[in-house]
């Protein structure tokens, strides 16, 4: 019997050889599962149907519906567990266009402990999404369609849809290609297009990524660079992190600023957080510095002013994220081209699940329309 990586190959190879035609025969099948697998709305559904196909696979005997071993039969089996251990790894490695987390932890399908019937209710959204999981899952369990064809097909879909994405990028980078040469932005042009990239859907990973280009560009001005950036989805707690953008000075890593990026107001209770992240870590930082794209209390920052003397020489301060860039930009004038191109660099290396597709092509678009436009008036 195949091991799981090893099924999961198998499944890119068959793939990567059909990716001119459909594996599934029946056009009923096709449609569903194209709709799961190309969902923009939601990925967990794609991840929730291969973790049961590879399970399936894998062990033949388990009820490819019942993907939760508190069910208690002997034909369930852990569906998270085939999600965390494989999928994971596999979407990965292949920049495959899914969540970078288990759909196990989706509100709509942890703590279960029923067969995934046709009828049953999971309370997600898109309904439909769901729905056609749960058929394409019944579909299986009655041998409508083979655990191995419907997982290939999956999989095609996935590469379809992520070359798909890299050409239209590739395509809109190339557009810029046409401005340069041109004059270039201004800082305050820059801090235009970038407050607009804000302003849309789904941008709380942008700050992070505004201060890491920041330091990024002027790490030998400053005698100061970024550590790598943690995930979007990982926690302080599991990554040891001080917070979401650690700074360091150029010869060694201990850290000695740590900035973390808020997509609402900062409360003081924000700040007894982060009082007492540090009360037990064993590093020391000499400023802890909160970015925020709303507006600031007075009072917070007042108190954030106050712990110099408490805390023996920590400063903590709250700053707003278009103020921090502009402040930077205009510092670091000569710099702000290469601001741009780093925070774009930046952006396009994101997974999906951290910077949407549509923000990634929205901002593109946004910075060859400024360009564009500089371009006219001269």
């Amino acid at each position: 019997m195949s091991e799981p990586a090893e099924i999961l190959d198998s499944a890119l190879r068959l793939a990567f050889d059909n990716l001119e035609r459909s594996l599934i025969a029946n056009l009923e099948i096709q449609e569903k599962i194209k709709y799961v697998a190309r969902n923009l709305k939601n990925r967990a559904g794609v991840r929730l149907l291969m973790a049961c196909l590879l399970a399936k696979i894998h062990r033949p005997q388990v009820d490819v519906r019942k993907p939760y071993t508190e069910i208690g039969d002997a034909d369930a089996f852990s569906g998270r567990t085939y999600d965390e251990r494989y999928i994971t790894a596999f979407v990965t490695q292949n920049n495959l266009p899914c969540n970078n987390t288990t759909a196990f932890l989706t509100p709509a399908l942890r703590d279960r402990n029923a067969t995934l019937t046709k009828n049953y209710n999971l309370l997600g959204k898109p309904p439909q999404l769901y729905q056609s999981v749960l058929d394409l899952l019944d579909d299986v369990g009655n041998s409508r369609v083979s655990p191995e064809a419907l997982l290939a097909e999956t999989v095609r879909l996935l590469i379809i849809d992520r070359n798909e994405r890299q050409q239209r990028i590739n395509a809109l980078v190339q557009e810029l290609k046409t401005t340069e040469g041109a004059l270039p932005l201004s800082s305050e042009d820059i801090i235009n297009l970038v407050e607009k990239h804000l302003s849309l859907k789904g941008t709380s990973r942008l700050p992070v990524l505004v201060i890491a280009a920041a330091y990024r560009v002027a790490e030998q001005s400053l005698g100061e660079r970024v550590l790598s950036l943690q995930s979007h989805n990982a926690a302080d707690a599991q990554t040891g992190a001080l917070g979401d953008v650690e700074i360091t000075l150029l010869e060694d890593d201990e850290v000695v600023t740590s900035y973390e990026v808020k997509g609402k107001r900062v409360t003081s209770e924000d700040i007894d957080r982060a009082l007492q992240k540090l009360s037990i870590s064993s590093r020391r930082v000499d400023n802890y510095i909160f970015i925020t794209t709303e507006a600031i209390n007075e009072e917070v920052q007042n108190y954030a002013r106050s712990l110099y003397l408490q805390t023996g020489g920590i400063e903590f301060v709250v700053l707003d994220c278009i103020g921090f860039i502009r402040h930077f930009l205009h510092l670091f004038h000569r710099l702000r081209s290469n601001f741009l191109a780093a925070y774009q660099d930046l952006i396009l290396a994101e997974p999906q699940s951290a910077v949407s597709q549509p923000l990634k092509e929205a901002f593109l678009a946004m910075r060859q329309a400024a360009e564009a436009g500089i371009e006219d008036e001269a």
